[in-house]
């Protein structure tokens, strides 16, 4: 049956339209629980109904015409219940409904499955057979996996526009993992790679040293050429960020990718053929590795490989002029692809990659809304076709309603209007109407970061992460190389206060040199658990921070997924060591205050002795509410779980500003929930005094505070804790924003 089911797949992928893909299913399902008719009904919401998609067994010409209603007939009853309903003789049970179009009256066994998808119902399959019997254990069990399989493909293949038949809703959202933040509107242009190395064929060559020299002229103009990318970007992109363009520098100038060519053409292949060979080898390697951000150096690889395909053919790898109202879409989009791409398109879109990907790294420091990962997308389908890509949500929605087309361009005018402003908003406060004054800083961890930082009136950085010149290079970064990032950070924003975290690496930031191989990395060996593991890395890195604060004294030290009492007494430990460490060797310097991120629910239990030990608390919203709901945020199938207006973290919220306030000590929030327009409200009414967000979340957020009154955000926020639903958490600060006249600020599609 598993091999069967592998066939199954395979032929649907293969398929060339909608119709194909339902053929095959009642088909193979058929041939393979020997039954002698088989069909899909599918869901039609606007009307109400289920309809005929694809049959087997059936009169001739009842696909597309038999309609039924959701409480109609057995097919009915598998909607209903959302289950598996299995009868020897269907003309007999009371739910039998006979469509004389189909002639289906000669079948008395009935067996029929939900097809679900992403927990809604999309239509039913059914098998049916003459002599009465109940279909086995394995028959259903087949169904219901096949089901399970398709779920998804059913479900996304009329939405993107494969069918002629009308049978689904006509728009359609796909879910990825939010790589940038932003909205944007705009037409669906597809980046296809013409240089297939996979397709180049192997060719005998005479002369040698003449195959030879037009590698190398090949390498040397590629090398040009990524300079180039590179300087075009310069003003754009951070120094941490442009060392992804020196990685490919670093690979054309070393000697491995060179000689094992030469090597091959030495052998009398021809040029193509023998870097395909090298670049395949490097990049099955890279894709064997557990490691997912090595993973995607594979992607790197592939694309290096094209690039010197292309200066080996002459040809340039984008010809086409690319419209200002661009969605880019591409099945495994290249960063420096990326970088060739105006500024002005309104988002991307990658069935590839993740958040930590360097598509996603540059999307960012440009602006671009970007969603990753999205699977199941038929690419070749989506060309010049309406599109919103929700960068916020990672959400995307193909061929949308007028209506919702309205409300994302309303929300994408309103955010260029916000930002029209901003000189004269920078100025301004955070503090509502009845004076409340929340600090506002930003999450930062590139100097692209800091400059926006800058512009939008930020207060500090409330959060560094300092993992990120760790991620982008091949080694552990020397103290003064950390001591020089440091530096110009505290420098920059002196004498505003700087929030630094230690080395958060593991779960999905990976560091390329030390590789972590785990069933479950986000539970696993990550944050403070690396760093006291080696106190040679950490003393390294704390000593820079403290010489990086040196006479400027704005810095301070932050200690990452804290779950117990002991790992703050050793980590502040190791600072101590490292603090008289640097006063021996520089003079006296003054002691930064520490701080705990609040991360693992176990923290929210012990606040009240934690808030003893620490000058501050930080609570990072991302992961403790990904730990507390046990939910995966980067994985899109279950991406929708993730609440931030979850009961319970609204509770665990509560608990732990109230024991900080209780010791008179200060507590912030960072994280999507510290920019997202909704939560500000709530976090408002709990009475954090201060926040850290994306510089792009900055201004809105301030605008909400500035036409809010903190007494308000007190009265929702008692509301808020008598509700039990997140949903009806989120309607109501919804209505409660719209009622301020702040609406705009709902992103479109919630």
């Amino acid at each position: 049956m598993l091999e069967v089911l592998k066939d199954i797949v395979q032929e649907v992928n293969e398929a060339h339209d909608f119709n194909d893909v339902l053929s095959i299913i009642v088909n193979r399902v058929a041939q393979t629980i020997s039954v002698e008719a088989c069909s899909i009904y599918l869901i039609d919401r606007r009307k109400n109904h289920f309809q005929l998609a694809a049959s087997v067994g059936f009169l001739p010409g009842a696909d597309g015409h038999v309609v039924m209603g959701f409480s109609e007939g057995l097919v009915g009853l598998v909607g209903e219940r959302e289950e598996p309903i299995n009868v020897s003789d269907g003309p007999t049970h009371p739910r039998y409904r006979y469509f004389p179009e189909t002639g289906e009256e000669r079948y008395r066994a009935f067996l029929g499955v939900p097809i679900i998808h992403q927990r809604q119902l999309v239509g039913i399959l059914a098998a049916q057979q003459r002599n009465p019997r109940k279909f086995d254990e394995g028959e259903e069990a087949f169904l219901v996996t096949i089901s399970a399989q398709l779920s998804g493909i059913i479900a996304h293949a009329h939405m993107a526009g494969i069918s002629a038949k009308s049978f689904l809703e006509p728009s359609t959202t796909f879910r990825g993992v939010p790589a940038a933040p932003g909205v944007g509107v705009g037409k669906g242009f597809v980046i296809y790679s013409p240089f297939n190395l996979d397709a180049i064929p192997n060719k005998k060559v005479e002369d040698i040293s003449k195959e030879q020299q037009r590698f190398c002229d090949a390498l040397i103009q590629t090398r040009l050429h990524i300079d180039e990318l590179k300087s075009r970007v310069t003003g754009t992109l951070s120094p941490e960020e442009l060392s992804l363009f020196d990685a490919y520098i670093s690979i054309l100038n070393g000697r491995t990718l060179r000689e094992d060519v030469l090597a091959l053409i030495a052998e009398g292949h021809w040029a193509p053929w023998s870097l395909r060979k090298v670049i395949k080898r490097q990049i099955r390697k890279f894709e064997q590795m557990e490691d997912l951000y090595l993973r995607e150096r594979a992607s790197d690889l592939l694309d290096l490989g094209r690039r010197i395909l292309t200066h080996l053919q002459n040809k340039k790898l984008v010809e086409t002029k690319i419209p200002k109202d661009a969605i880019i879409i591409a099945e495994d989009l290249m960063p420096s692809m990326l970088a060739e791409i105006p500024e002005t398109i309104q988002g991307v879109i990658s069935t590839k990659g993740s958040s930590s990907s360097h598509v996603a790294i540059i999307a960012r420091a440009m602006g671009i809304p970007a969603v990753m990962g999205v699977s199941g997308l038929p690419v070749n389908q989506l060309e010049a076709k309406n599109i919103i890509v929700d960068g916020y949500n990672g959400e995307i929605f193909i061929s949308p309603s007028k209506g919702m087309l309205q409300e994302f361009r309303r929300l994408v005018e309103e955010e260029k209007e916000l930002y029209a402003g901003l000189d004269e908003l920078r100025e301004c406060r955070a503090e509502t109407p009845d004076g409340r004054r929340v600090g506002l800083n930003v999450n930062t961890g590139l100097v692209a970061d800091t400059r926006a930082a800058h512009q939008v009136g930020a207060e500090g950085v409330g959060l560094y992460r300092s993992e990120v010149p760790f991620m982008i290079r091949d080694r552990f970064p020397g103290e003064e190389e950390q001591f020089l990032i440091y530096r110009q950070l505290l420098e920059s924003f002196a004498p505003k206060p700087v929030t630094i975290r230690t080395l958060d690496a593991g779960g999905d930031k990976h560091l390329p040199y030390l590789p972590i191989q785990e069933d479950n990395p986000f539970l696993g060996w990550r944050g403070i658990r690396i760093t006291l593991d080696h106190p040679e890395i950490f003393l390294v890195q704390l000593r820079a921070m403290l010489r990086a604060n040196r006479g400027l004294n704005n810095g301070r030290v932050l200690f990452p997924m804290i779950s117990c009492l002991s790992e703050i007494e050793e980590s502040l430990r190791l600072l101590k060591q490292a603090y008289r460490e640097v006063c021996d060797e520089c003079g006296e310097t003054t002691f930064p205050k520490t701080g705990v991120m609040i991360e693992v629910p176990a923290t929210v239990f012990q606040i009240e002795e934690i808030i003893k030990r620490v000058d501050f608390i930080s609570i990072g919203s991302n992961d403790l509410i990904q730990y507390m709901l046990a939910v995966d945020r980067n994985n899109a199938s279950v991406s929708t779980m993730y609440e931030p207006f979850h009961p319970a973290v609204i509770r665990a919220l509560k608990q732990v500003i109230q024991a900080a306030q209780a010791e008179g000590k200060p507590v912030s929030i960072c994280g999507e929930m510290a920019g997202d327009p909704l939560a500000i409200i709530l976090l408002l009414g709990l009475g954090f005094e201060s926040l850290s967000m994306s510089s792009h979340s900055l201004p809105s957020v301030k605008w909400i505070i500035r036409n809010f009154t903190f007494e308000s955000a007190q009265n929702i926020l008692k509301e808020v804790l008598t509700m039990q639903h997140a949903r009806e958490i989120r309607k109501h600060l919804e209505h409660a924003l719209e009622q301020a006249g702040l609406g705009g600020l709902v992103r479109a599609g919630k």
